[in-house]
C-alpha cells in the first residue's frame, strides 16, 4: 500500500432518512490492486462504493459526514468540483447501459465532452480502449453499428471501454457481472485482473468465489460497519472475526 492511497475514507457516516447506513467507516483502499467489498444484502456495501464518487448526492434524504479523500482531496468538501472527481473514476454497474448511439460514439463520448475533437486522436482512443477490453477484433468492422445490437456481455465490455476512455485512475464495479453468463463473467474477471496494472479497482460482489478469484484485498461489511479488512486469503480462509467466519461459511446471508 502506498503512503498516499487514491482513496482514503475517514470517519464516514451515511444516513438516509432515519436509517444509519454506514457507521464510522475508516479504510485506505490499496493502489493498483483489486479490492472487493463483500457482505450480506442490505449491509451497506453498495452505499460505500457509491460514496467514493459522490453518486449518493441525488439520493433523497441522504446525509453524509466524515471525509473521502481521493488523491488527498476531500470530495465532500463544499468547494470540491464533482465533474473533476468523477472523471477519475470509471463505474461499471450491475447491468450495462450503452448509450443509444454507435459503438464508436459510445467510446468517444467522454473524450469529446472533455475537449478532444480531432478524428485521428479519437480513432486512436477508441481502438486502444476496445483493445484493452478485448472487443476490438469483435467489432472493428462495425464501429458505426448501434451499441444496443451487441450481446449483453459485449455491452458490458463496451461500457468498461467507455469508462476507460476518459483516463480514470480508479475503476468501481457494482456487482458488474451479475447479469452476465459464465463466459462473459470470466472475460470481465480476467479484464479486472489485467487492468490493475494501471488502475486501482474496487468491486462489490456477493459471490465469494469471484472475490477469491479476482481480489487482492477483501473488505467485509456487516450492519454498516467494516468488520474485517485484509488480504483475500487471510479474510476468506483465516478470518480473525467471528462474524466473518460465519459469513464465509454461509451462516449469514
Amino acid at each position: 500500500m502506498t503512503k498516499t492511497p487514491h482513496i482514503s475514507v475517514q470517519h464516514l457516516n451515511v444516513h438516509i432518512g432515519n436509517q444509519h447506513i454506514l457507521n464510522d467507516i475508516n479504510i485506505n483502499i490499496p493502489d493498483k490492486k483489486v479490492t472487493s467489498i463483500i457482505g450480506p444484502s442490505g449491509c451497506g456495501k453498495t452505499t460505500l462504493l457509491r460514496s467514493f464518487n459522490r453518486l449518493l448526492d441525488n439520493t433523497p434524504g441522504v446525509s453524509i459526514t466524515g471525509k473521502v479523500l481521493v488523491d488527498g482531496e476531500d470530495i465532500y468538501d463544499p468547494k470540491a468540483e464533482v465533474t473533476h472527481i468523477r472523471k477519475k473514476m470509471g463505474l461499471l454497474s450491475q447491468r450495462p447501459y450503452p448509450l443509444p448511439m454507435s459503438i464508436y460514439d459510445n467510446v468517444a463520448y467522454g473524450p469529446r465532452i472533455h475537449g478532444i475533437r480531432k478524428k485521428q486522436e479519437l480513432d486512436q482512443l477508441v481502438e486502444e480502449q476496445l483493445k484493452a477490453t478485448g472487443l476490438w477484433n469483435e467489432v472493428k468492422d462495425r464501429l458505426n453499428a448501434s451499441a444496443t445490437r451487441l450481446s449483453i456481455g459485449q455491452q458490458q465490455r463496451l461500457c468498461l471501454a467507455r469508462g476507460l476512455a476518459v483516463s480514470p485512475e480508479i475503476i468501481l464495479g457494482d456487482e458488474s457481472t451479475s447479469a452476465l453468463d459464465p463466459v462473459s463473467t470470466s472475460i470481465i474477471e480476467d479484464l479486472f485482473i489485467s487492468l490493475k496494472e494501471k488502475y486501482s479497482i474496487v468491486l462489490v460482489t456477493h459471490i465469494l468465489r469471484q472475490a477469491r478469484r479476482v481480489s487482492d484485498y477483501i473488505v467485509f461489511v456487516y450492519g454498516g460497519k467494516i468488520i474485517e479488512f485484509g488480504p483475500t486469503e487471510d479474510v476468506l480462509l483465516n478470518p480473525k472475526e467471528e462474524l466473518t467466519r460465519e459469513y464465509v461459511k454461509g451462516y449469514i446471508s
